[in-house]
């Protein structure tokens, strides 16, 4: 999520395109989240009960945490163009740090609107941050010792998926972080482990690998080969894996009632951990579009762009704004009352809210009302980074 320079210290457009381009549909999810009223009856994946409306406005986001991470990775790689490896490890460990504050305090604070954190989140910006801890040693090794480390948490992190620590103990927590998504209850605080670790560092470092495809001495037509190379085999080699149906994801596809809900099955693929097929399934596209847009320019590309270079100051206020516009929903439109979303439980696991909600057209207007809203913010914060480099901290939002 760091500044990414080609070979003349400009961005790389087409990166802020893709990071800008995921950071507007990751705030789709989050407003169905909260304002869809399918969303506390049941999953938007679950092929029993779902269509293929709610089902893709779900799946569609599933691009989004891993391309984060990706990119966070290939952006720490440019850094190196502007800081030696201590420096650059320095900053990797010291924002990791920061970004798991944000997430256990500013971030858990805007999912519930609760002062007794009774919820705590271990999801994707904790992620990102434990990622940053962990690239900040591994950037000492050669790239091609990195990529294997890196290879074998991708390809073989699935072959844990038998393993599992029961109950509500330390040693189940701990497994939790690794490998397997968990809730926990203890003193009376519900604890959601959303984002186990070992396949988001896998993704990091290739991210950082990745980099490489940008170096000065690397030319734009050889780099749109391997980029073309690259997301196209990522993509065949999902279907041959999801194909065969034997490894690669804890849920294996099957028949369903129809070609369409067959085709759904083949697609779905597990995000907690995010398994080979589905690192596969959404970094293989991604790579594509960077393929296909270096050279992108006008009005769409600029604006889309916006959201890129200041991500991290966009995630934290999309999260503020929908839960406030939720709780003015809440008085406005419905018979319930605004307090019923100072959460005190899991939003994802709630029973209270079943009932509440609107349909999915409503969720879309509020998206596109939220990004609309947050772009002049954006592009203000943008700006003010531009001019003011010599700030150290703007380094860390």
């Amino acid at each position: 999520m760091q500044k990414a320079f080609n070979l003349n210290h400009r961005r790389i457009e087409s990166i802020d395109l893709l990071r800008g381009l995921v950071m507007i549909i990751m705030a789709l999810d989050h407003v169905r989240d909260y304002f869809h009223a399918d969303s506390f009856l049941f999953d938007p994946l679950d092929l029993g009960k779902t269509n293929g409306a709610i089902f893709f406005t779900r799946w569609i986001t599933h691009f989004c945490a891993p391309v984060f991470m990706f990119l966070a990775g290939t952006s720490a790689s440019f850094m190196e163009k502007r800081k030696t490896k201590k420096q650059l490890a320095r900053f990797l460990f010291t924002r990791g740090i920061w970004l798991i504050f944000l997430e256990l305090v500013v971030v858990n604070f805007g999912w519930n609107f609760d002062i007794l954190f009774t919820n705590i989140y271990f999801v994707t910006i904790w992620a990102l941050g434990v990622s940053m801890i962990a690239l900040a040693g591994l950037i000492f090794f050669p790239i091609p010792l990195i990529f294997t480390l890196g290879f074998i948490l991708i390809f073989g992190h699935n072959l844990l998926d038998t393993i599992h620590v029961q109950g509500n103990s330390f040693p189940a927590f701990g497994w939790a972080l690794l490998h397997e998504q968990a809730f926990f209850s203890w003193q009376g605080k519900n604890v959601l482990v959303g984002y186990p670790l070992l396949p988001w560092i896998g993704i990091i470092a290739w991210g950082y690998c990745f980099g490489l495809l940008y170096a000065t001495s690397f030319p734009a037509e050889k780099r749109k080969k391997w980029l073309l190379g690259i997301g196209f085999g990522a993509i065949a080699l999902f279907i041959l894996i999801r194909f065969i149906n034997i490894y690669g994801d804890p849920s294996p596809w099957s028949s369903q009632r129809d070609p369409f809900f067959s085709l759904l099955s083949f697609i779905k693929a597990t995000k907690y951990p995010p398994s080979l097929l589905y690192i596969l399934m959404t970094l293989g596209p991604a790579i594509l579009f960077l393929a296909f847009t270096e050279n992108a320019k006008g009005p769409v590309s600029r604006f889309i762009s916006v959201y890129g270079r200041v991500p991290m100051f966009y995630y934290l206020l999309h999260i503020y704004l929908i839960h406030v516009l939720t709780m003015m929903a809440a008085a406005l439109f419905t018979s319930y009352s605004w307090k019923l979303w100072l959460l005190q439980e899991p939003l994802w696991f709630t029973k209270t809210l079943k009932g509440y909600g609107f349909s999915l057209g409503v969720v879309y207007m509020v998206w596109i009302g939220i990004v609309l809203a947050l772009y002049p913010l954006c592009k203000w914060y943008d700006r003010y980074k531009m001019n003011h480099k010599e700030k150290w901290w703007l380094s860390y939002l």
